[in-house]
């Protein structure tokens, strides 16, 4: 069975064509436009997909080396992410699935960062838990099976992912703040700023990183403009060392109270170095922990058709009255 998955849920318009489970191309267009802004612009967001999803699909098609009567199936995300956004992805998937006369099935987006993390993985065992850090989610899960997730924790207020941009944001730094501030820190002190690692008195596996951003505001705002590109490097260095130590913290909790021992980490924030050497650290001969390749780390369409391809291989579609939400929760 060939697949395609299309994903354009932000500002990634991706597509990947998998074949029997095997991922045959993945081709992603990231809208470097939205830099000047510092952060996704929804219209321009969704403009930008309008013009560039027909050519990717191609792409893919043709990275694969199949034509476009191959396609057995069209797996799309439908949430969630931005309407516009979405209603590009989604409306296309419908038109070629009534053009070709083949099935097309809605795919959450978290669902599909649930599985990255089985990509080159295939040692992943059923029950194991999921950390999904991005731009815009920060959650715990403990992945029953396909279909069958439990939530254990997620973020009280800002996204991992988002911390790091508004951080950058702070420190002058580009857009997206992720991998930047990763590049300013490479040479600093991590242990210079005392950053907090908030607590949450409500549910001990969520998260919380508003007031980390508010500890760095406070902290710019005593220095001046010197001072801060004096310690750029240490000032990056500590507040990610903060959001870090944050997420490690709850993932090590996780598996003392599930007892589940294999871990899988997906979302963009998976690409981070420093987490990932810290927390193969924190948990090493204690856990298997099992990290995307870096290229399904961000929003990619090779998550969505693989997961596609997990419903469609057991006959589950969608009807054409499917609807974007741009909200779409993945709890029971």
């Amino acid at each position: 069975m060939i697949i395609l998955g299309i994903e354009s849920s932000c500002d990634e318009t991706a597509a990947s064509i998998v074949k029997n489970g095997e991922i045959l191309s993945n081709s992603v267009y990231s809208q470097g436009i939205h830099k000047s802004f510092g952060g996704v612009v929804p219209e321009v967001a969704s403009r930008e997909h309008e013009y560039r999803i027909v050519p990717i699909v191609q792409e893919a098609i043709n990275e694969a080396n199949i034509t476009i009567s191959d396609i057995d199936g069209i797996a799309v995300t439908f949430g969630p992410g931005l309407m516009g956004a979405l209603l590009v992805g989604l409306n296309f998937a419908k038109g070629m699935s009534l053009a070709l006369n083949i099935p097309y099935i809605g795919i959450n987006h978290l669902e599909g960062h649930l599985f990255a993390s089985m990509i080159d993985n295939t040692e992943i065992k059923f029950p194991f838990l999921n950390l999904l850090v991005s731009g815009g989610h920060t959650q715990l899960w403990i992945i029953n099976n396909y279909g069958d997730y439990n939530l254990l924790g997620t973020t009280a207020d800002d996204a991992a992912g988002e911390a790091f941009d508004k951080g950058a944001r702070m420190l002058g730094l580009n857009y997206p703040g992720g991998p930047e501030i990763q590049k300013s820190a490479k040479n600093g002190n991590p242990k210079k700023y005392k950053f907090p690692r908030p607590i949450i008195k409500k549910s001990k596996f969520n998260f919380s990183f508003s007031g980390l951003k508010t500890a760095l505001l406070y902290s710019l705002k005593k220095m001046s403009k010197d001072d801060i590109d004096e310690n750029l490097a240490d000032l990056s260095a500590s507040y990610q060392e903060a959001i870090v130590d944050s997420l490690i913290q709850k993932t090590q909790l996780a598996v003392k109270e599930t007892g589940i021992k294999t871990i899988s980490i997906s979302g963009g924030v998976a690409a981070n170095q420093r987490f990932r050497k810290k927390l193969s650290i924190n948990l090493e001969n204690k856990c298997n922990i099992f990290f995307p390749p870096f290229e399904y780390c961000t929003d990619n369409g090779a998550m969505i058709a693989l997961t596609g391809y997990k419903f469609l291989s057991n006959d589950i579609k969608s009807p054409y009255n499917l609807k974007p939400i741009p909200n779409l929760s993945l709890a029971k």
